[in-house]
């Protein structure tokens, strides 16, 4: 299995490892030549097509520039239309929403928990995984509105719902991808400067493994 990774911006590598340790193969995105070679609608028949895609975190408005000037806005909008799986986090969520890509039916609060609370730690229950899911949380949003009965909720943590399904989309508010492999790259290390190495110490890969069931 190939999976595509949106590596514009953000914590894309840290999800490339979590792949690979998962032994699936990436291709990173970074160029509309890029999501060209690597997809096409399944009618075409492309025998190395991605299975899915994931939408990182980091700055959904600067992600969100970078996929208009490079003309990947509408097709990858397009592809997830058709029914490619796709997972976004925490900005890669905000990306899914309505008035970015608008592929789930969510209303998004960006940067919801303010810059006091905008990183921390939690254990929480996500639907169809577990009661004791690692949260790793860095200036997060949450979803304000589930607009659809299309869309489920997967999770909710202190009365805020911060993971959801909708068809072959999953989008999480927080960072599943920050485990003992990994430690948060770029921007995302100053933004969790303040949370304990023991939030980094989960090597919880549950919630990638669903979402490749996802792309089976």
């Amino acid at each position: 299995m190939k999976v595509a990774v949106l590596a514009l911006q953000g914590a894309f590598i840290e999800h490339e490892q979590v792949l690979q340790h998962l032994g699936v193969e990436t291709v990173e995105i970074r160029q509309l030549r890029d999501w060209q070679s690597c997809y096409s609608h399944p009618v075409g028949g492309q025998a190395d097509a991605v299975a899915g895609l994931i939408l990182p975190g980091g700055e959904s408005t600067v992600q969100m520039r970078l996929l208009r000037e490079l003309g990947l806005l509408a097709p990858i909008r397009q592809a997830i239309s058709n029914g490619l799986p796709v997972f976004g986090t925490c900005a890669g969520m905000i990306l899914l929403s309505e008035g970015r890509l608008g592929t789930m039916d969510i209303r998004v609060r960006r940067n919801a928990y303010g810059r006091q609370l905008g990183s921390f730690h939690t254990i929480g229950s996500v639907k169809g995984i577990g009661d004791d899911v690692p949260m790793t949380f860095i200036r997060a949003p949450y979803i304000e509105e589930v607009t659809s009965a299309d869309c489920e909720v997967l999770s909710v943590v202190d009365g805020h719902i911060v993971a959801a399904r909708q068809g072959r989309q999953l989008a999480t508010a927080f960072h599943p991808e920050l485990t003992e492999q990994q430690a948060p790259s770029g921007e995302l290390s100053t933004a969790s400067r303040d949370i304990s190495r023991q939030s980094l110490l989960d090597n919880d890969t549950r919630l990638h493994q669903y979402f490749l069931s996802l792309c089976e």
